[in-house]
């Protein structure tokens, strides 16, 4: 069997994630037409049909669902091969594999990137780039030696330490009423178009959102996925939505129009985590994880200890 080329493999994840022949096109640098021929060559050489498409609509069939998944992995792992390599070539002892989402506070991440362990004087840092929900799959497949990670559920395969909780921004129009306010609970936005990082980036804060707000009566009159902060600024001009971001990626696009407010609700919060493998018997990643610790405190974040769930 001959394995697909990793551009073709880029394609289908990308329009996997948009849905969209316009937007994947755009997000890959080539034209509509080049990425048509790509998938089109991709689903003759596997055999099988990945997405189900006319002009208007682009829908993922199952079989492209479960491919796209692997093809994400393939394509991480082969990454990971050639810069692990490469950076020991170039003189590091001890590579450690540290995940974050687009999402994460850049605060946390230039943190984590300070760390320097006595023990492992030539570590190196190779940060890897996912959405949450992927990133504890490959801790816990071994890809990733550590994950910062947000919005995901109770896992008892991983070990983690709570490094932050920090409120939902509604991200808006500056012309909207809701601007009025200095923080805005769910009750304010009922029968609002809403904008919501997508099912496939995170599940568990998508669902979470809507199962809380309907608990108090609360529904939107749509909602509007978006992959990137950019894509939500987007859809808050075309449609006078609202978008629920971290705080981090509603600073980014608070300016040309868009401010933002919290979101006053205790059951939404967004709830930061370092992630490792349970049974982790690495003294690098130990050691890292330990340092973290001990240096977000000392710089004044909370850290809660959570124990290695079981079971």
């Amino acid at each position: 069997m001959v394995l697909p080329d990793t551009r073709l493999l880029q394609a289908a994840i990308v329009l996997a994630e948009e849905l969209h022949f316009s937007r994947a096109a755009d997000r890959l640098y080539i034209t509509q037409s080049a990425l048509s021929k790509q998938i089109s060559k991709l689903e003759d050489e596997i055999g099988f049909q990945l997405f189900i498409h006319n002009h208007q609509v682009v829908e993922i069939a199952e079989a492209g669902r479960a491919f796209v998944e692997e093809a994400r992995e393939a394509i991480f792992h082969a990454e990971r091969a050639v810069l692990s390599g490469r950076a020991i070539a170039n003189g590091a002892d001890e590579l450690l594999n540290l995940g974050k989402s687009a999402y994460t506070d850049p605060f946390l991440v230039s943190t984590l990137m300070s760390l320097h362990l006595p023990l492992f004087p030539g570590m190196k840092i190779k940060m890897w780039s996912n959405f949450s929900n992927h990133l504890v799959r490959e801790v816990i497949g071994g890809s990733i030696d550590v994950a910062v990670v947000t919005g995901v559920p109770d896992n008892s395969r991983l070990r983690v330490e709570t490094i932050a909780g920090n409120p939902f921004y509604i991200a808006m129009s500056m012309q909207d009423e809701l601007t009025q306010r200095r923080e805005v609970s769910l009750r304010d936005i009922h029968d609002r178009n809403w904008i919501l990082l997508g099912q496939h980036a995170n599940p568990y804060l998508y669902s979470m959102i809507q199962t809380v707000a309907s608990e108090q009566g609360v529904l939107p009159s749509e909602i509007h996925p978006f992959t990137s902060p950019d894509e939500a600024s987007e859809l808050i001009r075309e449609y006078k939505g609202l978008a629920f971001l971290s705080r981090a990626a509603a600073w980014r696009i608070a300016r040309d129009g868009i401010t933002m407010r919290p979101l006053a609700e205790d059951r939404l919060r967004l709830i930061t985590k370092l992630a490792v493998r349970g049974n982790n018997k690495s003294r690098l990643v130990n050691e890292f994880v330990h340092a973290a610790r001990r240096k977000l405190k000392n710089i004044g974040q909370t850290v809660q200890t959570t124990l290695p769930l079981t079971g």
